[in-house]
């Protein structure tokens, strides 16, 4: 059986001239021991323990229902120790500064006075919530958990294309990959050393814990979720029981005194910590969207007096807001006095006069974002838009500049995935995973996600892309 090569960008497993890399020869010899029938048969079992253990995610818009089997490519992802060891330094920098910029945004606001960050971005933006000047979180953590999408350039080198400081999703992925590759494909694992990532929920429960208010021993955790139908539930109720925490919705907690509380079989009991996965709008329909009715009433007032820890902290979600990304190399040099680990993508941004004018020329060469958009949602890839797309797209553009940022196509790496029989290039980015509790940890692995259908660039899980297994080695004793 072939393995086709890609013939643009960067292969992660063939070199220029179609030779397989050192570091795939191993698993690709692995493969081509195996027969079509076996690869077949393999793969209807991956297939069987997708649906059995319910491992889905919701693409909006779909007719056939709410929830689909989330795709999984069974050819892993292998990344070396030495470009991962620069990958976890350029993540733990990034997250750092992010973190040390939404301290100061909530309070001395210096990247403002010192112009570093314009005040009419921040001020113009519905991430930034002004009710929350002043509140501190516990240890100054905004940023508990996010989610850093890298792609590859050309020669190989790690690009930051955004962080996800919200409520980054797919790490319920990288674990039921890990499990679904081994039970389908073990002996995959036979000839290299992989490094781990089950401990993820045990690391994410203490991150937590760590943010505890003061003076709570044993604090009581729970996830807060919008419910079934939103299109992470899977991950919310995975990461819930994993971490042997309760799943709570809103109607499940109350505010009494100033302290939230959780209806149970048994009364009331307090909680110390929510990790939620609602956005701050719907938090607290007495302090944001009063229609909500996924939040607690209450919530934000038990917040600012430092009886409950909210992770991500409330506000944090400025940072995700996509116009921030090009000033993040200045917000490392002001507060870590460094240059950037990890290289960024150029990025026009539509507020300003020159670029709004250069993305409106350009719209054919470039891929326009909403600044607080997510999942792919309301982007215009104009490389491979039609003439009709690019014209409703520009009237949207024109209607609000503001709202967009523009960059320039880059090309993903590709990497071998198996398709229709065949093992084919096809485009993929990475998600890696940091915690911020006693320190920043980035967990050894990531969320591959992978555009299944071939020339897509679109790998959101939310628009039907894929995901595969990565492989993070462990460093080779001398």
């Amino acid at each position: 059986m072939d393995w086709k090569h890609a013939s643009q960008g960067f292969d992660e497993a063939f070199d220029s001239k179609g030779d397989i890399r050192p570091i795939y020869e191993e698993l690709i010899g692995t493969f081509r021991g195996l027969s079509e029938q076996e690869l077949v048969r393999r793969e209807k079992l991956q297939e069987m323990s997708l649906v059995n253990q319910g491992i889905t995610f919701t693409v909006y818009g779909e007719e056939e229902g709410v929830e689909r089997i989330f795709p999984f490519d069974f050819v892993p992802r292998i990344i070396s120790s030495e470009d991962w060891n620069l990958v976890e330094r350029g993540i733990v920098q990034r997250v750092t500064a992010i973190n040390h910029f939404l301290v100061d945004l909530y309070s001395e606001q210096h990247c403002l006075r010192e112009g570093i960050v314009p005040h009419e971005l921040i001020l113009g933006s519905d991430e930034f919530r002004r009710e929350l000047i002043g509140t501190r979180p516990r240890h100054g953590i905004y940023t508990h958990v996010v989610g850093t999408d890298l792609l590859r350039d050309d020669h190989g080198g790690f690009l930051v294309l955004e962080d996800n400081c919200r409520n980054p999703s797919g790490v319920s992925y990288v674990l039921e990959n890990r499990n679904l590759l081994f039970r389908v494909f073990p002996e995959l694992f036979n000839r290299y050393a992989v490094r781990q990532v089950e401990r993820y929920p045990q690391m994410l429960l203490e991150a937590l814990r760590y943010s505890a208010p003061r003076g709570r021993e044993n604090p009581v955790v729970a996830v807060l979720t919008p419910g079934i139908y939103n299109s992470a539930y899977f991950e919310h109720s995975f990461l819930a029981r994993e971490m042997g925490v309760p799943l709570v919705e809103g109607r499940d907690l109350i505010v009494e005194d100033d302290q939230v509380f959780m209806r149970t079989t048994r009364g009331k009991q307090r909680v110390d910590v929510i990790y939620r996965r609602i956005d701050d709008v719907y938090l607290d329909p007495v302090v944001f969207e009063m229609n909500s009715m996924l939040g607690v009433p209450g919530l934000i007032h038990a917040y600012r007096r430092g009886n409950v820890a909210i992770a991500n902290a409330p506000g944090a979600g400025i940072a995700d807001n996509k116009s921030i990304y090009p000033y993040v190399p200045d917000l490392i040099r002001l507060y870590l006095d460094e240059d950037i680990i990890l290289p960024q993508v150029h990025t026009w941004l539509g507020r300003r006069e020159d670029d709004r004018k250069y993305i409106s020329e350009h719209l054919p060469e470039l891929v326009v974002k909403l600044c607080g958009g997510a999942g792919g949602y309301g982007m215009l890839v104009g490389p491979t838009a039609s003439a009709a797309e690019i014209k409703a797209f520009r009237a949207q553009f024109d209607a609000r500049p503001q709202d967009y940022i523009a960059q320039p196509l880059i090309e993903f790496s590709h990497h071998p995935t198996y398709t229709g029989g065949n093992f084919a290039p096809r485009r993929v980015d990475l998600r890696p995973f940091a915690l911020f509790g006693d320190g920043v940890k980035v967990l050894p692995g990531g969320l591959t996600r992978v555009a299944m259908e071939e020339g897509s660039y679109v790998v959101n899980s939310s628009q039907g892309g894929g995901s595969k297994d990565t492989w993070i080695l462990a460093e080779q004793e001398s």
